[in-house]
This record gives structure tokens, C-alpha cells and sequence, in this order.
């Protein structure tokens, strides 16, 4: 393909030698036009200096004209017919990898393009924003000499069921992870005159730009009290807030949405657990049985119960890797155990507990199983039925959503068992002086008037994050934390904590010489995130032999330059400590 070349008249008054806006978008589309085969008249439209005659964008028959072998027709979100604009995929994110077709500078000066292309069916009319202003990269100090990864997005017809095999160019796209990174305008952010570098994932991810833009929508169109209202912001609120209970169980395989109940986030759905079902059948004598992994939010509700009803909590040791010991857990289960609540990652080691196991010999037991999955679901994917827990909860924040907003799956004849666990508006059917009659879940369970805005932000985050693949990320992920775990090695005093082999995104470390806290503010005037503390643990921080830890944590948007960046750092404090820092 040959690149057209713009004319003296097409040169900016304002930057000389260089097109103007006009003549770029010129450029953009004739080079589309002869991608697709069409002529430069018949896909060019004309664009005034104020942006408001947009030029043509092509349609999804185009793009798959173009490489059906690289975009097949299934990996298209289903809003998206045969006819409908794909400016999304093309000028915005870029789950299917097409920005592998494009130079990634032409687009440079163009005003954004937005379309009309729904995302949801809840009013969302307005989600792609078009390219933004790539971020400021600098160029990275140099690296500890090893290997960069190859990444790729594996073809939506390959399941994913471990690490990831070899694949060849013929099955794959490359992940670009410039434009995942580009959907989060936080991550242009500067702190302390550095480029952001954001290693804090496992405390809070940041949002993309369609979930920002969600909750404005939400709130500039849709904002309403939800259920009994006869006027159309209310259908439209509720038809957004059912709409992201649907998105909710979709995520997580669930085989209703009436299986979700809408939460403010992983600590108020254990509890939610503990003083229900807990209360209901947990009595004098009998035992729940946790993991040494947990963190606090899954130790102390549990403590309080055991308290209350006269049960006793049994713990699953951990070998010295951070690994639950299996053996021990097996020899822990008995008649009197009621239930089994386990977290699917450690936040503070990242080991993955072979949850399925763990579920398996419980329930042979006549045990009930709650998951923890807040540091899960961002990073595996995760599918309640095959897993087959009576609970699985999370977080939104965690998973590029907003704070305040989470998730409790239950099974159906579990939750339908359990007592209401407070009372007020929205879960009731009747109530009159003498007596009340409550909704079926999971309106049962939330009382008052819900976080409708951020619920329908979660929706828009795990639409996002499906777009993209979970598999995808588990891929990317895995081998970026394959890079990161060798590279701190090379930091002299650097040890890290928890070294199971089965783990993710968490790298906790301590240093020689430092306190972690202070590891954290020097690594913060690099403008480096991290996490320095206990991280809500403290039981398997002490069981490692540690108060506290420095937390490197990953995500989808992550890079292995920044993984330089921050070894670097760590190599310049090691090479200090003891000296100017006394």
C-alpha cells in the first residue's frame, strides 16, 4: 500500500512543513480507501475547521473484508450488526487488535470522532470518545537485560485452560497495549514531575474512559430512583441498574441474574453472609473453616459470628511459599464443619488457591463454600457454575469499576433460605403493623435505595473488560509477571514475599536497609505507586516472618518498561541504602 502525500496547499499555517487537521483526515481515510478497495471519493466526507462534518468511518463489513483470519466476525460485540460504524474498535480501545493495521501516528492532530454506536442496551449512547492523546512516555532507564515478551490475544474459538500455549502469527493478533492504556486518561497523570506508573492494582484499578463517561451519561440523562416510578427516568434508571445485574451474572457465569445481589463491595457481602446464612445455621459447637492466605475482611466477620453463636474458626496453614497446604485442609474438615471460606488470590502473596479442590472436599463434607474473589475476577476468569461455590464475591473497584459497588453471587435455593439481614424500603412486598412480607432475593437483600449509578459503572467496566477477553489479560498478565519476577531479583537486598508457583499481579518484596513505608515514599517521588503496610493481612505477613511489605501489583495496562522504571528505582535506593538516607 502507498502512502498519499499531501499537497503544498494542504501545509498548516501554524506548524510549517506540517498538514493541517483537514489534510490529515484526508491522509486517514484514503489510506483506508485503499485498505478496503474504495475509492477516495467515495469514502472521504468533507471536514470544515469546526469538526462538525465528520468524514465516513467504515463499517464492520469493511473491517472484515479487510482480515477476516485476524477479526472473525464472532469477536465483534453483538451490538454491532453488518452495517453499524466501527470507529470504536478503529480510533478508540482496540480489543481486537485492528490498530495492528494502522500506523500509530496517523491520527495525530485529528479531532476526535464520536459515533452513535451503543455499547448496552441502557441508554448508552455516547461510549466511544475516539483516540486520546497518547500519554508522555519516556524513555526508560535501561532494563535489568532481559527478554521482553511476545503478547498476544488468543482467537475467541481457543478456551483458555492454563498458561498460554505457543501460537503463530496466523492465530493471533498482537495486544496492544498502548491502546488499552489510552482508554485510561488517569494514566497521563503526572506525579512528582514523572509519568505516572500506577502499581497499586490490588489496593484500586483505575477506570477507563467508557466508564467515566457511563456514569456521566447516567447522571446527565438517566438519574432517577429505580423500580416503582410510573415516568420514563425511572424506567430508564432501572432498566440500567437491571441491565448491570445482568452484565454482573454474565461475568461470572451465573445462570440467572437473580443469583446477584448488589453490594458495596467484598467486606459488606461477607458480612451480609455471615449475620444471614451465618446466624441461620451456624450454632454451638460447629466450626468454619478459613485459610492463613485471608484478608482481614474475610477473618473478622467470622471471628464475630464464632463469638456470637459459641462455633469455633479453624485455620488452613500455608507452606513457606505461600501455598495452602491441602492435606492439612482435608484433615481439618469434619461433621461439624458448616462452612468453608477461602480467597481465591492472596492479595498480599498473589498465590492462586486451587479453589476447585477446595470446593470439591467441602461439599463432600456437607460443608457450604464462600470464595473471596476481589483479587480474582481481575485477573482469571472465573465461572460460578463450574467452580460450583454456594457464595463468590468481589469488588468493583478492583475490576476498573467505581468504589462503593460489588457483588454476592449465591445459588438460588441458598439465598431463598436465607433471613432477610436489614430492613427498610425496596426489599419489601407488604408490611403492615403485625407483620412484613419480603421480596425474593436478591431484592431481599438490598435495603434502601441502592448505588444505583456506580452499579451501571460496573456494568460498563465488565462489558469493557469482556470486550478485551479475560483470557486475554490472563495471558498478558501472566507473562508480564514472568518478566517483573526475575527482573527485581537482579536489585541486590531485594527479597521477595510469597513464591508460589501458582500465582498473580502481586510482587511483595521487602528491601535491605529500608522499612517498607519508606521504600514507598521514595519510590513515590518517582511517581511509582505502590502499596507499603500489612495490606489488611497481617496474619500471613507474620506467618512469613514479616510486620509489613512493599506491594508492586499489576494490571492489564501495565508495561514491562514500566517494570524498568521501577527496578531502576529499587536499584538506586539499594545502592543508597546506608548512606545518604542515615
Amino acid at each position: 500500500m502507498t502512502t498519499p502525500s499531501s499537497t503544498p496547499s494542504e501545509v498548516s499555517a501554524e506548524s510549517p512543513g506540517l498538514p493541517d487537521a483537514a489534510a490529515l483526515t484526508r491522509l486517514a481515510n484514503e489510506m483506508f480507501a485503499e485498505h478496503m478497495g474504495h475509492s477516495a471519493a467515495s469514502v472521504v466526507a468533507p471536514w470544515d475547521a469546526t469538526g462538525e462534518d465528520l468524514p465516513v468511518v467504515p463499517t464492520l463489513a469493511d473491517v472484515t473484508s479487510i482480515a477476516p483470519s485476524v477479526v472473525p466476525l464472532e469477536s465483534i460485540p453483538n451490538s454491532l450488526d453488518e452495517g453499524a460504524e466501527v470507529a470504536p474498535l478503529l480510533m478508540g480501545s482496540d480489543p481486537s487488535g485492528l490498530t495492528a493495521l494502522v500506523p500509530t501516528n496517523v491520527f495525530d492532530g485529528v479531532p476526535p470522532i464520536r459515533t452513535s454506536v451503543p455499547s448496552t442496551p441502557f441508554y448508552f449512547l455516547d461510549e466511544a470518545t475516539g483516540v486520546l492523546p497518547p500519554s508522555e512516555v519516556p524513555v526508560p532507564p535501561p532494563g535489568p537485560g532481559l527478554p521482553r515478551p511476545d503478547f498476544y490475544f488468543v482467537r475467541p474459538d481457543q478456551p483458555w485452560d492454563g498458561p498460554a500455549p505457543e501460537l503463530g502469527p496466523e492465530r493471533s493478533v498482537p495486544f496492544d497495549v498502548e491502546a488499552v492504556r489510552r482508554d485510561f486518561p488517569i494514566l497521563a497523570e503526572r506525579v512528582n514531575g514523572r509519568p505516572l506508573v500506577w502499581f497499586d492494582n490490588a489496593a484500586t484499578t483505575q477506570k477507563p474512559q467508557a466508564v467515566i463517561d457511563r456514569l456521566a451519561h447516567f447522571y446527565e440523562h438517566e438519574n432517577s430512583n429505580i423500580h416503582r416510578g410510573a415516568h420514563e427516568l425511572a424506567a430508564r434508571a432501572t432498566d440500567a441498574y437491571e441491565g448491570a445485574r445482568d452484565a454482573v451474572a454474565r461475568f461470572l457465569g451465573a445462570p440467572s441474574s437473580d443469583d446477584m445481589v448488589f453490594v458495596r463491595g467484598t467486606t459488606e457481602a461477607i458480612n451480609l453472609v455471615a449475620q444471614s446464612w451465618g446466624r441461620a445455621n451456624v450454632g454451638p459447637g460447629d466450626e468454619i473453616v478459613i485459610s492463613h492466605l485471608e484478608h482481614h475482611a474475610n477473618i473478622v466477620p467470622w471471628q464475630q459470628l464464632a463469638a456470637e453463636q459459641g462455633a469455633r474458626l479453624r485455620v488452613i496453614p500455608v507452606d513457606g511459599s505461600g501455598q495452602i497446604l491441602l492435606d492439612e485442609y482435608r484433615s481439618l474438615l469434619s461433621d461439624r464443619t458448616r462452612l468453608v471460606a477461602v480467597t481465591h488470590v492472596s492479595n498480599a502473596l498473589g498465590t492462586v488457591v486451587p479453589v476447585h479442590r477446595i470446593v470439591e472436599q467441602a461439599h463432600a463434607a456437607g460443608a457450604r463454600v464462600l470464595i473471596d474473589g476481589a483479587q480474582s475476577v481481575p485477573h482469571l476468569p472465573v465461572d460460578v457454575q463450574a467452580l460450583d461455590p454456594d457464595f463468590y464475591v468481589f469488588s468493583g473497584h478492583k475490576i476498573f469499576g467505581p468504589t462503593g459497588i460489588g457483588a454476592l453471587y449465591g445459588k438460588q435455593d441458598v439465598l431463598e433460605s436465607m433471613p432477610p439481614w436489614e430492613g427498610g424500603g425496596n426489599m419489601i412486598q407488604d408490611v403492615t403493623f403485625e407483620r412484613t412480607i419480603y421480596q425474593r432475593p436478591p431484592t431481599r437483600f438490598e435495603a434502601g435505595t441502592g448505588n444505583i449509578a456506580d452499579a451501571v459503572g460496573l456494568g460498563a467496566a465488565l462489558d469493557y473488560l469482556q470486550r478485551i477477553g479475560i483470557e486475554n489479560v490472563a495471558r498478558y498478565e501472566r507473562a508480564l509477571l514472568d518478566y517483573a519476577t526475575p527482573a527485581l531479583q537482579t536489585v541486590p537486598g531485594l527479597r521477595l514475599i510469597g513464591t508460589a508457583p501458582d500465582k498473580v499481579s502481586v510482587l511483595s518484596f521487602v528491601l535491605d536497609g529500608y522499612q517498607p513505608e519508606e521504600v514507598g515514599q521514595a519510590l513515590n517521588r518517582d511517581g511509582i505507586a505502590v502499596r507499603a503496610g500489612h495490606h489488611c493481612a497481617q496474619p500471613i505477613l507474620r506467618r512469613m516472618g514479616h510486620e509489613a511489605t512493599v506491594r508492586a501489583s499489576l494490571s492489564l495496562y501495565n508495561t514491562c518498561e514500566e517494570v524498568d522504571v521501577l527496578v531502576a528505582a529499587l536499584h538506586r535506593l539499594a545502592a543508597d541504602a546506608g548512606h545518604t538516607r542515615r
